[in-house]
């Protein structure tokens, strides 16, 4: 006779338990610990894909649109570089990279700190030129080393200090929310752009 069939696998759960109320992790210290970890560490997946989207890309890859209405890929890493300079340096109280280390004349940009894509039209992104792959990646890489700088330098109190910002008022920690939601969706943006640019095996580069 054929063998019995084999038992039905075992399923294991695992339940979190919720820690109790006196717990240091309901602390506001500790979770404000965790906000400034967990802002970071996303940063940090970002700037890796981020640098891994413009290796090797051609003057010609930054600057081709998918079509007519779509931005390139470097239009949109500048732009979200653009908005965590400026969001950074209102945050911090120090000047914007853009202006400080006069990457706006590399970009053959006017010296306009407000200067970061908002509002552009369809002529104006075509005719937005990004210097190179390199130079993009090293502004990019120059804004981020800024931004974990200042993370590093946050207080406890500092990340529900309010902020003026163009929308009304903000908490820095609302202000850093936002950036890393511009930066997730403009870092996966750029890498669709690439994958229909190269196909699916770009990042196996």
């Amino acid at each position: 006779p054929p063998p019995p069939p084999p038992p039905p696998p075992r399923l294991f759960f695992f339940m979190i338990r919720r820690p109790p109320r006196s717990s240091p992790l309901y602390s506001s210290a500790a979770s404000d610990v965790y906000k400034r970890q967990i802002i970071k560490v996303t940063l940090e997946w970002n700037e890796r894909g981020l640098q891994k989207t413009l290796k090797g890309l051609s003057f010609d890859d930054l600057h081709t649109r998918p079509n007519e209405h779509s931005n390139p890929i470097g239009w949109l890493i500048w732009h979200g570089t653009r908005v965590e300079d400026r969001t950074i340096a209102d945050l911090s109280g120090n000047p914007q990279i853009w202006i400080s280390n006069e990457w706006y004349l590399k970009f053959k940009r006017e010296r306009d700190p407000l200067d970061r894509g908002f509002g552009h039209t369809d002529a104006q992104v075509s005719a937005f030129m990004c210097p190179s792959s390199e130079a993009l990646a090293k502004y990019h890489d120059e804004v981020r080393i800024k931004t974990f700088t200042f993370l590093d330098s946050l207080s406890d109190q500092e990340l529900s200090r309010e902020v003026e910002t163009d929308h009304g008022p903000n908490t820095v920690a609302q202000r850093l929310a936002n950036l890393l939601n511009e930066m997730i969706i403009h870092g996966g943006q750029a890498a669709y752009v690439r994958g229909l640019l190269q196909g699916p095996n770009w990042s196996n580069i």
